[in-house]
């Protein structure tokens, strides 16, 4: 399936999932690209040349080259699926870009101009949209030695979602997060969501890390999303649960409970209905 932006109207909000945690948004206008991986293969260089790591199974639904002009770039935290640098350098080093708290050292020196870490709870107003950062369960560190919050270190790479908000309309980018009760805390301060981005797939054996299809459905409730979009599945193995049972224990879960769902396959699009 092949998306088609340059059709997408402004006045409105239309989302397509790329692959894995990448998915484009035209938010009324501003077009936002999340954790945007277009490699073949993700992980560290040999030599520096030659990429060590998991193949795509499923090529990007779109090029950089077919992207339409970027106003943000969203970085959920500095995981090699989630901040691949091939891809990154492929950008207008112009287009505003937020990191989480202690990921920006990465990107530095790479020739972006505007880098904007946010910590969790901490909002910025950028290409148009408010924006927050939300905390989730994960991990931080690029490098098993480096620095994390996982391990108690407050100053070590951290991970965010995000709140984006606009028109008072409200999407969540989850990144990535095993399973956590702190997205309740939208529902108790009355967000409406109407678009929960969130991840479905890696959980077996990483399930300390990464949510499964139910738990995704119980965190969408948890802060009363009325569409769930899923990522993070059917573009890597990372895991070993089977290519496709992510989506097809989703639906199942979805069955029995509110959010609806916003599309199941990589290059398919979405648009808030009215």
């Amino acid at each position: 399936m092949h998306p088609t932006p340059k059709s997408w109207d402004d006045s409105t909000i239309t989302a397509a999932w790329i692959g894995h945690a990448t998915v484009l948004i035209n938010f009324f206008g501003t077009r936002i690209i999340t954790d945007p991986v277009f490699s073949e293969r993700i992980g560290i260089k040999l030599l520096g040349a030659f990429p060590v790591g998991p193949k795509r199974l499923v090529a990007p639904a779109l090029s950089i080259d077919e992207l339409p002009p970027i106003d943000l770039i969203l970085l959920s935290h500095a995981h090699m699926d989630h901040l691949d640098f091939p891809s990154l350098r492929r950008f207008n080093k112009n287009i505003p870009m937020v990191v989480a708290k202690n990921t920006k050292d990465l990107l530095v020196d790479r020739g972006w101009k505007e880098i904007h870490e946010l910590d969790w709870g901490e909002r910025l107003d950028v290409a148009g949209v408010r924006l927050e950062a939300l905390r989730v369960r994960h991990f931080g560190w690029r490098f098993p030695w480096e620095s994390d919050r996982s391990r108690g270190d407050w100053n070590g790479r951290s991970f965010n979602a995000y709140l984006i908000t606009k028109n008072d309309k409200n999407i969540v980018f989850g990144g990535d997060t095993a399973y956590q009760e702190y997205f309740k805390t939208l529902a108790e301060r009355n967000i409406p969501i109407d678009l929960a981005i969130l991840p479905i797939g890696a959980y077996d054996p990483w399930i300390h890390v990464h949510a499964n299809p139910e738990q995704t459905v119980a965190m969408a409730n948890h802060m009363s999303a009325r569409t769930i979009l899923p990522i993070h599945w059917n573009t890597f193995t990372l895991s070993y649960e089977p290519q496709n049972e992510p989506i097809e224990r989703l639906k199942k879960a979805l069955a029995q409970h509110s959010p609806s769902l916003a599309l199941e396959n990589i290059g398919e699009t979405w648009k808030i209905s009215q």
